[in-house]
């Protein structure tokens, strides 16, 4: 398996009002039920973003893509073919979904486009997108690359406010 899972783990958390990266979902934080998502599928599994985790590149505070840039950017020196992230505020998808995503690359989820299965060679173009400047939503990146959407079969849950923590 040359696929390396990436839990990006780097946001502000505004809205849920603390690190919603270490909030807990029954005995585990959030961040380890998204971990837990991507073992099966991948060689590694690391964090981007956080004090301890793979650094957002070019620097931090350029939302999902500056994470996914700094996992690109260490699969690439690491040696593996493609990276599969993951936002730790998922800690539950639906059945299949990540095998419909790993099929073609590269893929995302169309309802939630940190979901997605990146080709480590798209690193260079990820930071010459950064570097422009103007759109930093991961929608526009999966645009400007090809990007195929992959439906999910069930919406996802998403943990943005205390509220969706504790619906859950």
């Amino acid at each position: 398996m040359s696929i390396l899972g990436a839990v990006l783990a780097g946001g502000r958390s505004s809205r849920f009002g603390s690190n919603k990266a270490v909030a807990l979902l029954g005995d585990r934080p959030l961040v380890a039920h998204a971990r837990a998502t991507l073992v099966p599928y991948c060689a590694r599994v690391v964090q981007v973003g956080g004090e301890d985790g793979v650094p957002d590149m070019p620097e931090p505070g350029l939302g999902p893509l500056g994470g996914i840039a700094g996992a690109l950017d260490y699969a690439a020196a690491n040696g593996f073919r493609c990276v599969l992230t993951i936002g730790c505020d998922m800690p539950r998808l639906p059945e299949g979904l990540i095998e419909a995503i790993l099929r073609r690359e590269p893929s995302y989820c169309q309802d939630a486009p940190v979901l997605g299965l990146w080709p480590a060679a798209l690193g260079a173009h990820l930071m010459a997108h950064l570097s422009l400047g103007r759109d930093r939503s991961v929608r526009g990146w999966t645009r400007a690359i090809g990007a195929i959407p992959i439906a999910s079969p069930e919406p996802i849950a998403n943990v943005n406010t205390p509220a969706d923590l504790a619906a859950l």
